[in-house]
């Protein structure tokens, strides 16, 4: 499989796409006005415990309160041992104007704090210290018991007498002992710093700040399958050749400057492929096609047959489209970011073994995704439901914003139903006016139809109330609006009328 990292950046924003057989599968983004928290280290102190959320507000010193749940709360030993925390009531963990050192595991969103959690993870290439637990762990990915066996060994004798806790990451499949060791002690020396500062740090205050988007990139996704990373600035290319040679010095020639005259998103296509992630309606080779609809609560993805009829039965031709539509799903969940609930409406399998068939694609495909996802099955409504670990925005969210029409809702006024709200409040105002003449502003496609045929609606309305009614077009406006710029004698009217602009 060919992967590539393409680097992107500028003064304003820095992307990482990340490609799979020519294909964009990820994307990072980072703007200096939106900086990353999570992963964060800070001091923070407890504003309110809420015995009724079993959560607790904290203090971190962002525009926000954190949000700690009680299971974040305690430290975890991941096994279900005695100081999991089961049963436990808040206000026997936490009270009002306790200091608490808490690390950032949800971005905040809208009018949500960030999420923390007390369970301190540090992350490096090979391994994930944790400082605060017991617990050692091997990556599920790396299937091959001898090579688990191996790594959990080499993880045990890392410690010593000290009281420490481990993740070791799929990337770590293979490597030797020193290069877990280094990793290892690096991470070591990190925590050592963070326990440093908690003593130096003010409360509210940041004790450790996780590493900026191109480092971390490297460190999470430059795994050994990546073939090329490809920057388009000089600065940052001898950046991450130093990052390279330190963690990886075998992979540094696959590290390029790229010299272009295009932009280097255009170049690799990547443009073309965010404009289509940025739409509701995602084609399948087959002529299917999904519809991705966001909502508050959840995401709702319906499959639908399209231009596809099939060769043979219907069923056939369901199971295909839904087999397709299913490889489609679990890419476009990681290509958008789309976390929380996720609803796939599959087209009406009437074999449950086509259903079965359907839900193992699928669940295939959903464990190449970095992020946590659970396939929780098929409800009696024959809907799929998953959920998957929200720890960043959305592409969505990331850059697009809130219709000033529509206000997010995605539908806006017909032409009827604007031009009989204007015609009711236009009668209103004429009603009470003592004025001979009015003039109103309209959009230019509900002029016509607020006039009526051969203007006949506006005349009866001139008739009825013994007033001239003037109109002026207005371009580049919402369609419902609506202004009456102007009351008075009719010869001041017919000027105002004709003028571009009114203030």
């Amino acid at each position: 499989m060919s992967k590539k990292l393409i680097i992107n950046c500028d003064s304003r924003e820095i992307r990482v796409g990340a490609i799979e057989n020519e294909r964009l599968v990820d994307l990072y983004i980072q703007r200096p006005e939106n900086q990353r928290v999570v992963g964060n280290i800070y001091k923070g102190r407890v504003e309110n415990v809420l015995p009724g959320m079993q959560a607790a507000f904290i203090d971190i010193g962002l525009e926000k309160n954190a949000f700690l749940y009680v299971d974040d709360a305690v430290p975890t030993n991941h096994s279900g041992g005695a100081n999991n925390p089961t049963n436990l009531d808040i206000q026997n963990v936490l009270r009002q104007g306790q200091e608490i050192v808490v690390q950032v595991i949800k971005e905040p969103f809208g009018t949500k704090g960030a999420r923390v959690s007390t369970n301190i993870n540090i992350p490096g290439r090979y391994v994930v210290l944790m400082p605060l637990s017991k617990y050692i762990g091997i990556s599920r990915k790396i299937e091959m018991e001898l090579e688990r066996e191996r790594l959990r060994t080499i993880s045990e004798g890392l410690f010593g007498k000290e009281q420490m806790g481990l993740i070791v990451r799929t990337v770590a499949d293979g490597v030797t002992d020193r290069q877990l060791e280094v990793d290892y002690l690096y991470l070591k020396g990190l925590w050592e710093k963070v326990q440093k500062n908690l003593t130096k740090v003010k409360t509210p205050g940041l004790v450790h700040r996780d590493l900026e988007i191109l480092p971390r990139v490297i460190r999470d996704v430059f795994t050994e399958d990546v073939n090329e990373v490809v920057i388009d600035t000089y600065e940052d290319y001898v950046a991450i050749v130093k990052i390279i040679e330190s963690i990886a010095p075998h992979k540094k020639s696959c590290v390029t400057h790229y010299k272009g005259k295009d932009p280097i998103f255009h170049h690799y296509l990547i443009e073309q492929e965010l404009d289509k992630a940025l739409k509701q309606k995602v084609w399948l080779k087959s002529g299917g096609y999904l519809i991705i609809d966001h909502t508050e609560a959840l995401t709702v993805i319906d499959v639908n047959t399209g231009k596809f009829v099939g060769q043979s039965s219907l069923e056939e031709t369901v199971v295909t489209t839904n087999v397709e539509a299913a490889r489609e799903v679990a890419f476009q969940l990681r290509l958008r970011n789309i976390s929380g609930i996720i609803i796939v409406d599959f087209i009406d399998m009437h074999i449950e073994g086509n259903q079965q068939k359907v839900l193992r694609v699928l669940e295939e495909e959903l464990k190449k995704d970095r992020n946590k996802t659970h396939l929780l099955g098929i409800t009696k409504l024959g809907l799929v439901e998953i959920t998957r670990k929200k720890v960043r925005k959305s592409l969505n969210e990331f850059i697009m914003g809130t219709c000033q029409t529509c206000h997010g809702t995605g539908k806006t006024w017909s032409k009827e139903a604007t031009t009989n709200k204007i015609d009711r409040e236009v009668r209103h105002f004429l009603r009470y006016s003592k004025d001979d003449a009015i003039v109103i502003e309209l959009h230019e496609d509900i002029v016509s139809e607020f006039k009526g045929e051969q203007e006949e609606h506006i005349h009866r309305l001139e008739d009825e109330f013994g007033k001239r009614i003037f109109i002026r077009i207005k371009k580049h406006v919402p369609l419902q609006h609506f202004n009456i710029v102007f009351s008075g004698e009719v010869r001041d009217a017919t000027r105002i009328a004709k003028l571009t602009n009114f203030n």
